[in-house]
């Protein structure tokens, strides 16, 4: 049975569609290119799982779909910081590949594969409209944010997304992802970076 928990932090993503995603204003849209390609990276600034405090810790989700997202067939596969320890990294997992409820069990049904969870040195950096992500080896991303009217970052509000109702847009300045016999190269497509505010309540 899994345990009660919250988190607040912030997320971004890297994806391949072409900026932006039809999915966001349509459900049930394809994506642009026909399949979607994503790198999701958490960092978590305060946080419970039942007991087990989960301040201070990072987790990426990566996710191929053959066709639209709501078609199903995903593959998932998660990250878990390695400074976690053994409590920490339980929770972090199950809530991160959609087993512990959460914004992230709508999808639960959708997943045909799960990719084996990997303990990892996660580096997440947010600095003004830019974020990073770094795992060596594995997967460096930046995205950076969209600027409209007076250069000031264009939000997008009220979308139907997982992670937030309220998403920067981004672009991917540069995205990389290699591991577990996917391979992304997402530079120059869409992102979007947001606070989240999550719990299994």
């Amino acid at each position: 049975m899994n345990g009660s928990w919250q988190l607040d932090g912030e997320y971004f993503e890297s994806c391949n569609c072409e900026v932006l995603c039809p999915c966001l204003l349509v459900r049930g849209s394809k994506p642009t290119e026909g399949h979607c390609d994503a790198v999701v990276a958490f960092h978590i600034k305060s946080g419970k799982y039942d007991g087990t405090d989960l301040a201070g810790l990072n987790a990426v989700t990566v996710i191929y779909t053959p066709e639209s997202m709501t078609a199903g067939k995903w593959t998932l596969g998660s990250y878990v910081d390695e400074r976690a320890n053994d409590a920490q990294r339980a929770a972090l997992e199950k809530i991160f590949t959609a087993q512990a409820g959460g914004p992230l069990s709508r999808f639960a049904p959708l997943i045909a594969h799960r990719l084996p969870a990997r303990f990892a040195a996660i580096s997440f950096t947010s600095e003004g409209d830019t974020r990073e992500l770094s795992i060596a080896g594995v997967t460096e991303i930046t995205v950076q944010g969209v600027a409209g009217f007076n250069g000031e970052q264009v939000w997008l509000d009220n979308v139907a997304h997982f992670a937030s109702t309220r998403l920067a847009a981004a672009k991917g300045a540069a995205s990389h992802f290699k591991d577990q016999g996917l391979n992304f190269n997402n530079t120059g497509r869409n992102g979007h970076f947001s606070d989240i505010h999550w719990s299994n309540a």
